[in-house]
């Protein structure tokens, strides 16, 4: 059976990140080849429901529904100083305790803290809420440079388009990296932000018109398998090293060997999910990785399964 999602809509809704939602769970997806999600949109309180920019939404099914999702999102909320409804916080308390998981986006967060899912957690949302969030609900542990955070079987967010970050790592943890940059390509955004990429990044104005770090970036990932340091980098760039340093962080929150090297680690779990007769050695050296043993170790590092047991999981959801 197809793993069922639950989008929760309320009135107040903020149409952005509910959209992000039904974008990446309800839409039909024949072209990847997989069971894709099944999905239920649930009102919170009786309709018609009205929503940001002047629309109303009908919503088929109630709070009953959540009781039979495997993923529960709550897309924002429409006032993070209002408590949500007892009913919702039961209905949330009820799924966690069955083993669903409860995703929110921005000010989602509010929802589940007022549910006690994120007490002794870590979570996120909006920068503009941090600061509430912590004064309100002190048991958790608020991580304020995430995107998106899991913990637990609870994934949060940042603001807005954050929520396409998480909502993608999903889809990866369910369906593997193959099938979440194909669905990437489709919604033209990145394949992979890490949840621990900050959200304020400073993004000044390159150059005389060239992205200098944009093109450098292309060019890594082109030429990934061959050798790249700080200074060849920096030198691609025509930037001098400490320059360069400091620009490609304020672009991308990342520092440039651990971007690199992150680069790498996904190009190995996709190609260790789309061309199985590869052999781990063939994998790491086409990933710039060197060795087996360095990718394993960088997989280790990352939070992934060893790369003969991750290809084997990947094997298993193809023929789920």
């Amino acid at each position: 059976m197809s793993h069922h999602v639950a989008i929760v809509a309320y009135d107040g809704l903020c149409t952005f990140e509910f959209g992000c939602a039904v974008e990446l769970f309800a839409l039909e997806r024949p072209e990847l080849g997989v069971r894709w999600y099944s999905h239920a949109v649930c009102a919170v309180e009786p309709g018609p429901l009205r929503a940001m920019g002047g629309l109303t939404v009908h919503v088929p099914h109630g709070l009953d529904a959540l009781a039979r999702a495997d993923t529960i999102v709550i897309p924002g909320w429409r006032d993070a100083a209002e408590a949500p409804p007892g009913a919702l916080v039961d209905a949330l308390r009820a799924a966690h305790a069955r083993g669903a998981r409860i995703c929110s986006i921005c000010s989602g967060a509010f929802v589940l803290a007022h549910a006690g899912l994120l007490d002794g957690r870590r979570a996120t949302t909006h920068w503009r809420y941090l600061d509430d969030l912590h004064a309100r609900f002190p048991g958790i542990d608020i991580d304020p440079d995430a995107l998106y955070v899991e913990d637990g079987g609870i994934v949060t967010s940042a603001g807005s388009a954050a929520g396409l970050d998480m909502l993608l790592h999903l889809v990866r943890s369910d369906f593997g990296a193959d099938v979440a940059n194909k669905v990437a390509q489709r919604l033209v955004i990145p394949a992979h932000r890490d949840g621990d990429q900050a959200q304020r990044v400073a993004r000044p104005l390159p150059d005389a018109g060239v992205d200098t770090i944009a093109r450098l970036m292309d060019h890594v990932r082109e030429t990934i398998r061959t050798e790249h340091t700080v200074a060849s980098m920096a030198a691609q760039a025509r930037l001098g090293t400490r320059t360069f340093q400091r620009r490609f962080k304020e672009r991308t929150g990342m520092a440039p060997l651990g971007w690199l090297v992150r680069e790498r680690v996904a190009l190995a779990a996709q190609l260790l999910e789309s061309r199985p007769a590869l052999t781990i050695d063939a994998v790491a050296d086409l990933a710039g990785l060197g060795s087996a043993e360095s990718l394993r170790r960088h997989f280790r590092a990352h939070g992934l399964a060893p790369p003969g047991r991750y290809r084997k999981r990947s094997g298993e959801r193809a023929l789920a």
